[in-house]
């Protein structure tokens, strides 16, 4: 997946308020509010989050909080050696952080999708053509964000002169 869709999904999971939806429920009423769902169900789940190329993005978010706090350590060169000593010693603690993001997502897809649906997808997924699909993903992801940039300025310069012209039909001069 492109750097920038996974800092885009980055920030869409950090604005969530994962956190404090945690904080709001309590593990007992976040078991009976959800239905159960089997190991199956779950696994293919994970399967399919997995393979559709999306837990990919994860992959970028750890390593970024470890660069924010170098970053944020520049300024004192005497502790840089340590520091990275420090952040390659969490490096097991961090891939936790990232299964379980990875174990939240699962659940996430296995709470919207059922268990029939996912092994219809995961089939797909398994597949040439889905492997194919997630390969170009991260290719065809940066050239939309690429047309996307030229197509919005183009649609934004065209709805002024549009408006522009309407708004002269009715006397206004919105020069």
């Amino acid at each position: 997946m492109s750097r920038l869709l996974a800092a885009v999904l980055g920030l869409a999971l950090a604005a969530t308020g994962l956190p404090a939806l945690a904080q709001t429920k309590t593990p007992a009423a976040a078991a009976t509010a959800a239905p159960a769902i089997s190991a199956n169900h779950l696994a293919l789940a994970r399967e399919v989050m997995l393979n559709s190329g999306i837990a990919r993005s994860f992959d970028s978010i750890i390593p970024s909080f470890a660069e924010q706090i170098r970053k944020q350590a520049i300024t004192r060169p005497e502790i840089q050696k340590d520091l990275n000593e420090v952040l390659v010693q969490l490096q097991p603690e961090m891939e936790l952080q990232k299964q379980r993001m990875i174990d939240i997502a699962a659940r996430l897809y296995a709470s919207r999708l059922t268990e029939a649906e996912l092994t219809d997808i995961a089939g797909f997924f398994r597949s040439p053509a889905g492997k194919r699909y997630v390969e170009t993903q991260p290719l065809l992801l940066d050239e939309m964000v690429h047309a996307m940039q030229g197509w919005t300025e183009e649609v934004s310069e065209y709805i002024m002169v549009r408006v522009r012209a309407e708004m002269g039909k009715r006397g206004f001069n919105l020069q």
